[in-house]
């Protein structure tokens, strides 16, 4: 075929090569020696990075002859220097690097004594062969010799305390491997594959390093999720599952389909997952979804897509096919989305036949309760909702008894609107005038927000004549309960502004009863908008009434289940919390790291099975030895907890040793002032 153009022969790159290797070779080849440039970030890599990849070994180790792991590109260029000795300078790669050799160092010190062979395999991973007292890494300078020395294991005298990433690193690889697995996690350690680009003495390395790192916006939850779904799939396969599934999701969640996932996980597990400065949603759903072959996927999606149904009816409650239900779904969007993972179970549950129509009403009338009353004394309604699906998991009554315990009294909820602004206020004067259905319906202020010179409470004095104390009592009670009205848009337009003898008249042609009320109180004073308020609160208790099953015990306190993980240790974390409600107890503690240490200590003394339990699954953090430099403490005669870890990590283990023990329900923190305010 003669295309009239003629292809120019291809032409290889001069300054640029890239080739595909065998991580684990590529470290082990007696030529391989990297150092760090000093421009090079600090090392920052926490607990959480080296989970995933002890993860990702463990997984490439169990899959199929032939299987790989790919972990992306290491971008380096040979040494310019006469004087440096290193073969290559390491510019894109260095966290994956550095964490490799930390876990190929805890192997090597986990085995070295048992298994020498593989031992000196591990070993040429690790140090040079023309020098055995050097790493074949060489980090900054100025924190070379500590990597070396936790390489190495060669810690100065006086050093065992010390804390640095590395340490932290090291040590919960060590603490998670086992002798007997070592040649498994060997074996996963082969199979990670990697793209080696070299750069030419002429080429650009940051023009390279900012091509490599600046592709385009980083991949979203969901789009990682969907990535993760259909890999590994026949193309068939992936037809079937993206037009059958996918696609009615992504119908269904439009916009909000990054939501939906969010969602629906804190729904599924009964945890918060977002997690600041890290993919939560995504690795949430991994955590819960690890393996999918196509028969599973099929199941699982046809669940994801029912739930995705009923997400769309949160989006648009004028879909359900109960008016009555679409009315309170309605109500509930006042709140916004935050409340949707109940939502979702409710409705489900619904669906299902588990929840008749009549329960799953009251169920949200209690949560509208819960969430209005708690903002009218302005208690944050932040972080309820994972802890309201654990219950709803256990039975209807358990959610009730959850939702009673904190959703503030009568008395205080009274105070609170008598004094403070009325939070969502159309949605709640229309709620006490008995759901009246009216088009343009418009927000009234009986005193206006911003009163004119010329208006007038009684048709004799003029705003400007009143007192400051009048004028700011008045100020103070406009955007309160007693002050507030509804008015059709035509009334609305003539009571704008008006003194309130005219506004009487206005309102007394109202079709609302709250507003044509007003028309016969004779002068509008503080007194009136006092006595309003106390007439509507008792509408409104009646309105959104509180579950009285069980005695009122919050303080804004947060079940430890729901405690916010952060990573490594922010600034203000020795002040995080005021104080720890555990089993009743009142503890003055003040951190994560000091709460770590109490409640491991005191289950070691009370459930110590659990603790046990808990600790050879999950690999620690009690040990029967102090096997490696760090930080501990002695729970018992020959029992160690390790006191290195993160923050994340330790409130992590706390979270499930109390799991282990049943007594999760039973702890809460108190946040201070800077647990509320630290990110």
């Amino acid at each position: 075929m003669n295309s009239g153009t003629e292809l120019a022969p291809s032409v290889a790159a001069a300054h640029v090569s890239a080739t595909a290797v065998a991580t684990i070779h590529w470290l082990s080849a007696s030529d391989t020696t990297i150092v760090v440039p000093v421009y090079q970030r600090q090392y920052r890599w926490d607990i959480g990075g080296c989970e995933q990849l002890l993860s990702d070994v463990r997984a490439v180790a169990d899959a199929g002859t032939g299987q790989t792991h790919f972990i992306g590109s290491i971008l380096s260029t040979a040494s310019s220097s006469s004087d440096d000795d290193a073969h290559l300078v390491l510019i894109d790669g260095q966290q994956r690097i550095t964490t490799l050799m930390l876990l190929v160092a805890a192997l090597h010190h986990t085995l070295r004594d048992d298994d020498p062979a593989l031992a000196a395999e591990l070993e040429r991973v690790l140090v040079r062969a023309d020098d055995p007292t050097r790493t074949k890494l060489r980090p900054h300078r100025a924190w070379a010799d500590v990597f070396e020395s936790v390489v190495l294991g060669r810690r100065s005298p006086g050093e065992e305390m010390r804390e640095s990433r590395f340490d932290d690193n090291y040590a919960f690889f060590r603490s998670q491997i086992r002798p007997d697995e070592a040649a498994h996690i060997w074996r996963g350690l082969q199979r990670l594959e990697h793209v080696s680009i070299t750069l030419g003495p002429e080429a650009n390395a940051q023009q390279t390093f900012e091509s490599l790192n600046s592709t385009g916006e980083p991949l979203r939850d969901h789009e990682l999720i969907h990535n993760y779904v259909l890999m590994g799939l026949s193309h068939a396969e992936q037809g079937e599952i993206e037009d059958e599934y996918w696609v009615p999701i992504e119908h269904d969640t439009g916009e909000q389909i990054g939501d939906f996932w969010r969602h629906y996980l804190v729904m599924l597990t009964g945890r918060e997952v977002t997690v600041v400065g890290e993919r939560g949603v995504y690795d949430t759903f991994r955590a819960q979804f690890p393996r999918l072959d196509v028969a599973t996927l099929r199941d699982r999606a046809g669940q994801w897509r029912r739930y995705a149904g009923i997400y769309r009816i949160l989006l648009d409650p004028a879909r359900a096919d109960d008016p009555v239900i679409a009315r309170q779904l309605t109500y509930l969007n006042t709140f916004g989305r935050g409340i949707y993972p109940l939502a979702l179970r409710l409705l489900h549950e619904h669906g299902e036949g588990e929840l008749t129509a009549a329960e799953l009403l009251v169920s949200l009338e209690h949560v509208q309760s819960l969430l209005l009353r708690r903002t009218v004394v302005g208690v944050t309604t932040d972080r309820l909702v994972a802890r309201l699906c654990r219950a709803a998991a256990v039975s209807r009554d358990a959610l009730v008894h959850a939702i009673a315990r904190i959703t503030p009294s009568d008395e205080r909820t009274r105070v609170g609107l008598k004094y403070t602004a009325l939070p969502h206020p159309p949605y709640v004067l229309k709620r006490l005038a008995g759901d009246i259905d009216l088009p343009d319906m418009g927000l009234e202020h009986v005193v206006p927000a911003a009163p004119s010179d010329d208006w007038s409470p009684d048709g004799i004095r003029r705003w400007a004549e009143l007192s400051d104390d009048e004028q700011n009592s008045f100020r103070a009670l406009a955007p309160t309960l007693g002050n507030l009205t509804l008015l059709e848009e035509q009334l609305f337009e003539r009571a704008f502004d008006a003194s309130f003898p005219e506004k009487r008249r206005v309102y007394d042609e109202s079709a609302v009863t709250i507003t044509r009320a007003l028309a016969a109180t004779p002068a509008w004073s503080t007194a009136a908008i006092a006595a309003r308020t106390q007439a509507l609160t008792d509408v409104f208790l009646g309105v959104w009434r509180r579950p009285a099953v069980v005695g009122i015990d919050d303080d804004n306190l947060t079940p430890i289940l729901d405690a916010v993980k952060r990573r490594g240790w922010p600034r203000g974390w020795q002040r995080e919390f005021d104080y720890v409600e555990f089993r009743g107890e009142h503890w003055e503690v003040p951190d994560i790291r000091y709460l770590f240490n109490r409640i491991f200590k005191r289950l070691w003394a009370d459930s110590r099975q659990s603790v046990i339990d808990f600790s050879a699954r999950r690999g620690g953090p009690v040990y029967p030895a102090r096997a490696w430099n760090g930080q501990w403490d002695e729970l018992a005669e020959g029992q160690y907890l390790y006191m290195g870890w993160d923050s994340k990590y330790m409130l992590t283990a706390v979270q499930g040793v109390l799991d282990e023990a049943g007594w999760a329900s039973e702890v809460f923190v108190k946040y201070s002032y800077i647990g509320n305010a630290m990110k």
